[in-house]
């Protein structure tokens, strides 16, 4: 329940959780709409479109590939921009896949979900900050450093969130420069958190939204570098360091995009359903890089930003069954728009961004009232009619598939992708990250030792991602701190941040390490909002 007195109440016309793609174009599509209807931004109040966002600014927490099919910001700028004049690093005229082993990497035909020609290379980091700029020019009013901690539900409708505190102890006492969140009210409150949403996942529970299968994610680590020599195609490998058996399940691969004449950057990206409690993604990462082909790409280069991040991998299988609830809205990554054999998430986000826009000022005309009950059930058959949906059926089986090993998995996703989805003819399921039985092997042998100049680790990393987190800041991790050692050295490896550590019998945490990732959450533990203007500053991921 709201809990501000309603003098002392942030009143807003849309509320908007989340600075990221989906969230900035919920905000210029909205500016757009509010542009040509002055009546309906009146009765909206002094600020009818607020974007609240957790990290230091804009971008600060985003990070991806990224090659952006530029569909969805050409409906968006429609008229008002030229794809030529967004921040983008060109687009993609070649590319090459290679299944790796250690010392060779074999060119594969490009599978038609991965063809990219035509889409462009971007930071997703730098994307954002363009797109908080045309939602500010659209009269959005954006909230950075503050994060929405919880929501605010009144006699069955969502009435906004509530800011969390800033300035207390490690213990939780008020320190001396200590800020009370506040009720930030609205009349149509839009959740555009991204992977791992802390208030997605309330309110899915609160309004019994859950699909039939549960979410599974992806943790992908990145690294941008300036090198000797400009690369001209766009990469993706599998195979190695991954391995392929069905008891590992260890499903991904990695990227290698250009981002103009002086930079590319790399990634791995491995589902978070693995078993073996001594596979870490940032190492395996820092082993690609003794491969070959990449170390001849990266020769006289210098590494520069660093990030990771979790990825929603259960596709249109693992979707809510409403995507919305009486006042509420859920767009992008929070509800799990990602197509994972393509490789793409940001242009879904952007179009139900947009729609969930469309959507809100249907809602918000005379004469209709925005909380009652179905009154945003247009959005959900919006995102059904639009190409997101259609995308996303149509391989909505082929993650799942992976979970048999590399080998039969890619059988199925082969025959998938000739039908068109047909085959099989029902539905996969999925089964939550955490529930995978453990095993242990010597993998972590054949990581290659921090030389500071091809492989690094972890700290130095966490350093390069510009992390602002206080260390005297309350934990905003959840874990249990006594289990199994088995568990504890899950992890300890798991996290790109070396935020965990096992030590006799208890994981000590050091949540100030913390960039923020998720990759906790789906294994075992829970990730919370930290303090507003936490966590990393990324600028070029």
């Amino acid at each position: 329940m709201p809990t501000d007195g309603e003098d002392e109440r942030i009143e807003v016309g849309v509320a908007i959780v989340g600075a990221g793609p989906a969230g900035l174009a919920c905000a210029i599509r909205l500016g757009q709409l509010l542009e040509g209807a002055p009546a309906v931004a009146e009765r909206l109040g002094e600020v009818p479109v607020a974007v609240i966002e957790k990290g230091k600014q804009p971008g600060s927490h985003l990070l991806s590939g990224a090659v952006v099919n530029p569909r969805a910001l050409q409906r968006l700028f429609a008229g008002r921009k030229r794809i030529d004049e967004l921040p983008f690093y060109g687009p993609v005229e070649q590319e090459s896949v290679y299944f790796l082993t250690r010392n060779r990497a074999v060119r594969i035909p490009t599978p038609p979900t991965m063809k990219n020609h035509g889409n462009r290379v971007a930071s997703l980091s730098e994307l954002g900050r363009w797109l908080a700029d045309q939602a500010e020019e659209a009269g959005a009013m954006i909230l950075p450093e503050t994060a929405a901690t919880k929501l605010l539900v009144d006699h069955g409708r969502v009435r906004g969130i509530r800011t969390g505190d800033k300035g207390r102890g490690r213990n939780g006492q008020e320190l001396p420069n200590f800020e009370p969140g506040s009720d930030v009210v609205a009349r149509i409150t839009v959740l555009a958190e991204g992977t791992q949403g802390h208030l997605t996942g309330a309110a899915i529970e609160r309004f019994g939204l859950a699909g039939e299968n549960p979410q599974v994610w992806a943790l992908g680590v990145k690294e941008v570098w300036r090198v000797a020599k400009p690369l001209r195609r766009v990469i993706h490998t599998m195979g190695w360091p991954l391995r392929a058996g069905a008891k590992y399940r260890e499903f991904g691969g990695s990227f290698i995009y250009p981002m103009g004449d002086e930079m590319l950057t790399l990634g791995m990206v491995v589902g978070l359903d693995f078993r073996d409690v001594e596979l870490s993604v940032h190492d395996l990462l820092q082993e690609l890089k003794t491969h070959r082909l990449v170390r001849k790409l990266l020769e006289g280069g210098e590494r520069i930003a660093w990030g990771a991040k979790t990825i929603p991998e259960g596709g249109f299988l693992s979707l809510p069954k409403r995507l919305h609830a009486p006042g509420l809205l859920l767009a992008g990554d929070g509800p799990g728009f990602v197509n994972v054999p393509a490789l793409k998430g940001i242009h879904y986000a952007i179009e139900t961004g947009a729609l969930a826009a469309e959507a809100a000022f249907a809602a918000l005309q005379r004469g209709e009232a925005a909380g009652r009950r179905g009154a945003l059930a247009p959005y959900d058959e919006a995102v059904k009619q639009s190409f997101v949906w259609r995308d996303l059926e149509q391989v909505r089986n082929m993650r799942q598939a992976f979970g048999r090993g590399f080998w039969l998995g890619g059988a199925l996703a082969g025959a998938m992708t000739a039908s068109r989805g047909k085959f099989p003819s029902g539905d996969a399921r999925t089964e939550p990250d955490a529930d995978q039985d453990l095993i242990r092997t010597d993998r972590a042998r054949s990581y290659p030792a921090p030389d500071g100049k091809l492989t690094f680790d972890k700290l130095s990393s966490v350093f390069l991602s510009g992390n602002k987190t206080r260390d005297d800041a309350p934990s905003h991790i959840r874990v249990r701190t006594e289990v199994p050692p088995e568990l504890a050295e899950l992890w300890t490896r798991m996290c790109p941040a070396q935020v965990y550590e096992a030590e006799d019998g208890r994981v000590e945490v050091t949540a100030s390490n913390c960039v923020q990732c998720g990759a906790i959450t789906a294994k075992g533990g829970r990730l919370t909002p930290a303090e507003g203007g936490s966590g990393p500053e990324y600028t070029l991921t």
